[in-house]
């Protein structure tokens, strides 16, 4: 029977690769996520959300899977891995394990098997084609790829293509079926009996492909066949099927990142009356400053819609993950004098919107985006647009400079701890260039400040937990909607109410509760500023300032 206990959770996402070394190769492992256990306690976090820790070939950093039931040497046993479920259990926080299973990595033994013949009893459990042309030898359709390039790749030992929406390696498994889906369900059993509490399911809308494998019919979208293969015809059937013989069965949470959807879409697709996925992660606010400047007033829109979803669909809310580059200074300015105030702004509009929210590894002491040279990306898709950017070099220039600020790279920089030597990541040179702002921004140095980011997320954890019920329930309402400035906004439920101001600029701005909401029965539950007047019916918000007023 579900208990629906994340909708009072707050949920910290663990990169294992960059979080903590614990064996001092140079990459992060399950041993030092062990040691910083108690650290996660502190903080106040009800669950772990683990990317990738399977046998990989690290193609895309684990999420090209060759062994769905056994841990990557470079992390660890499985011994260490039941050590850190333990003692995550023993410390109140539960474990969401990433599943990966739109696709594997081609050194799976099923495509091992599946490429060697075309009678091979594996063949099925992967897309195999014909290809297109006399000698057969163009694409099958002309569906391109998440990391560039043609969504097919030619396999010379059977003459024929398979398909693959991210990279080369990692084929896409073919969930028509029925085999592929048994197997599924057997891996999340797996992992479920030996304690796993859920699952972030990557790119799950993209696991039931159209039949007939179409073109895309928009020319001048770089992702051709989206359409096709994006909640394809057969995803409600296939993901109901696994959520009978598996996720139901447990207390789980289940969560889907769920790329190419729209609004509408997101209420169908995470319903908890229907047999789906108990929440979502969508991407639509990530998009409102790819090409151009963050606008806060775009962002919000998005935001709020979400935020008036039916009582019945729960959302997940982020600004920072292995995809997404840090939100500081994405958002807010990155300097010095401004850091603190803009980590903790975000900080405290995330935790109050109704949903789950996620805290990224470093979000929690400030971390920022990474500066890069041009040999210092690791990520497969910064690698591909780098060759792209090479071959088009009169648009290069403008290619870096958007790559620094958008590539994923950005987020897998090894998490600070310290500031000695490597951010106290590790005590051999990093798999990855470590921010240099170490020295200033890491753990260590923020926990002891007088005015700490960690601290202010440990104490916004537990007064948000004072607060969910209304934030669940409560009904939204938003102040000030095209400013781009200002985010001020309100949950209430009968008399109780949570109400929100957060300013978004360096600039002072003022608040007038004439044209807001009458805070002077309320109390101020959190501040991000040390000094902060309560109840003023006309007031000034300084840079980066968020305040919380409550009535209970």
């Amino acid at each position: 029977m579900k208990s629906r206990w994340y909708k009072d959770a707050v949920i910290y996402q663990i990169y294992p690769r960059s979080f903590c070394d614990g064996n001092g190769d140079g990459v992060g492992d399950i041993r030092g996520i062990i040691s910083k256990l108690d650290y996660l306690q502190d903080l106040g976090v009800n669950a772990v959300w683990l990317s990738p820790c399977y046998k990989s070939p690290n193609d895309d950093n684990g999420y090209d899977i060759s062994d769905y039931r056994d841990i990557m040497d470079e992390f660890g046993t499985l011994d260490d891995w039941q050590e850190m479920i333990d003692g995550m259990h023993a410390r109140g926080i539960k474990l969401i394990m990433d599943l990966v299973v739109n696709h594997s990595s081609d050194e799976h033994e099923w495509f091992k098997q599946s490429r060697s013949s075309k009678d091979n009893p594996y063949r099925d459990y992967y897309f195999w084609r014909k290809g297109r042309g006399k000698d057969g030898k163009k694409p099958p359709n002309n569906w391109r790829g998440n990391f560039l390039g043609s969504a097919w790749d030619y396999d010379e030992t059977t003459g024929e293509w398979y398909m693959h929406l991210f990279s080369k390696k990692q084929p896409d498994l073919h969930w028509d079926n029925p085999k592929v889906r048994q197997e599924v369900i057997d891996i999340c059993n797996y992992w479920f009996d030996k304690g796993v509490d859920g699952f972030r399911c990557d790119v799950i809308t993209y696991i039931s492909k159209n039949q007939g494998l179409k073109d895309g019919k928009n020319p001048f979208n770089p992702l051709r066949g989206v359409e096709n293969y994006c909640l394809g015809e057969n995803w409600e059937k296939y993901i109901a099927e696994v959520n009978r013989e598996s996720w139901s069965k447990y207390d789980s949470l289940i969560v889907g990142e769920c790329a190419g959807i729209n609004y509408e879409q997101a209420k169908q697709i995470a319903d908890e009356t229907k047999p789906v996925l108990d929440t979502l992660f969508n991407f639509e606010h990530m998009f409102v400053d790819f090409v151009g400047k963050f606008k806060l007033s775009r962002f919000k829109k998005i935001v709020a819609r979400y935020q008036r979803m039916p009582s019945t669909v729960w959302t997940s809310n982020y600004l920072e993950n292995h995809d997404q580059p840090r939100c500081i200074p994405r958002y807010v300015d990155g300097d010095e004098e401004y850091r603190k105030y803009g980590a903790t702004m975000l900080a405290t509009v995330n935790m109050m919107l109704r949903g789950t929210p996620y805290i990224y590894q470093g979000q929690e002491i400030g971390m920022t985006s990474c500066p890069l040279e041009e040999d210092e990306y690791k990520d497969i898709m910064s690698v591909n647009v780098i060759k792209m950017l090479n071959k088009h070099k009169i648009i290069k220039k403008l290619g870096m400079k958007i790559l620094s600020k958008k590539a994923r790279d950005n987020a897998r920089t090894p998490m600070q701890w310290s500031g000695e030597k490597y951010a106290g990541f590790s005590t051999a040179e990093p798999w990855m260039k470590v921010n240099p702002n170490y020295v200033d921004v890491n753990a260590e140095k923020d926990r002891a400040s007088e005015f700490s980011v960690f601290e202010y997320y440990k104490d916004l954890i537990a007064k948000r937990k004072q607060v969910s019920h209304i934030l669940a329930d409560g009904e939204w309402q938003e102040y000030y909607e095209k400013s781009n400035q200002v985010w001020v906004f309100s949950r209430k439920l009968g008399d109780a109410y949570v109400y929100v101001e957060a300013n978004y600029g360096k600039e002072l701005v003022e608040i007038d509760d004439r044209y807001t909401m009458d805070t002077t029965d309320a109390e101020l539950l959190v501040c991000n500023y040390k000094y902060c007047e309560a109840n003023v019916h006309i007031h000034t918000l300084r840079p980066y300032e968020a305040r919380v007023y409550v009535k209970k």
